[in-house]
């Protein structure tokens, strides 16, 4: 008779940052350069878990996103990119993070791409929001270019922000249907109501212990989108 097998144990599974609790929680900062309608998303979605948002800062003087945490009273810090290096201005930029005890930043319309020496600063502390399903069209303008190679789903990334543009690890997607009739403001308007949705779980997601590495691979846990 042969002998049994053992069960050998998967890879171990570590979270991706803390469990935070309402004593503790998480310290987000929100970087947009716009309106600010994602920065509203999570503005609005205080309260569903262990985080809140300490500080917004802003790279363009008179973007929306400045009334929008003004209104609640979030601190909200101005830092003009205009007549600075790069380097300089996010050197600024991570003054501010420092100085509120920022642990996760989340990227909400910031019309920046970082520098590999930000990312490194908050390596796997950085998450974006991105109008596409990635790999496919990162960069600029997700929905116009799903309508131009005439797809049939669209949809929203939120990720990990790594050295590339839009290519850091995928914590969750939402798919949206594209329609007949679409065009590139119809199509943007529906992912937006996905990306409004997908942000504020990721960050609950995230300061809930559900964001985890195994294997190499991060996932995150329990963010259930379906197709509309």
């Amino acid at each position: 008779m042969s002998e049994p097998v053992a069960a050998t144990a998967g890879p171990a599974v570590a979270m991706v940052g803390r469990r935070c609790t309402p004593a503790e929680p998480l310290r987000v900062a929100v970087l947009a350069s716009g309106g600010g309608s994602n920065l509203q998303a999570l503005l609005d979605a205080r309260g569903q878990g262990p985080w809140q948002v300490v500080v917004v800062v802003v790279n363009v003087a008179g973007a929306g996103a400045i009334a929008r945490a003004e209104a609640v009273g979030v601190p909200v810090v101005l830092v003009p990119h205009t007549g600075l290096s790069r380097p300089d201005h996010e050197a600024r930029v991570l003054d501010v993070l420092a100085a509120h005890d920022v642990e996760l930043v989340v990227l909400a319309g910031y019309m920046r791409v970082l520098t590999g020496a930000f990312v490194g600063r908050f390596s796997r502390r950085i998450v974006n929001v991105h109008p596409a399903l990635l790999p496919s069209f990162p960069g600029m303008h997700g929905a116009r270019q799903a309508l131009d190679h005439g797809c049939r789903v669209a949809g929203c990334t939120v990720h990990l922000v790594d050295a590339g543009v839009d290519t850091g690890p995928i914590l969750a997607q939402a798919a949206v249907a594209i329609l007949d009739d679409d065009d590139e403001a119809a199509l943007q308007r529906r992912i937006q109501v996905q990306e409004h949705r997908l942000l504020p779980a990721v960050v609950t997601a995230w300061a809930d212990g559900r964001v985890v590495e195994q294997g190499g691979v991060i996932r995150c846990r329990g963010v259930v989108t379906p197709t509309v």
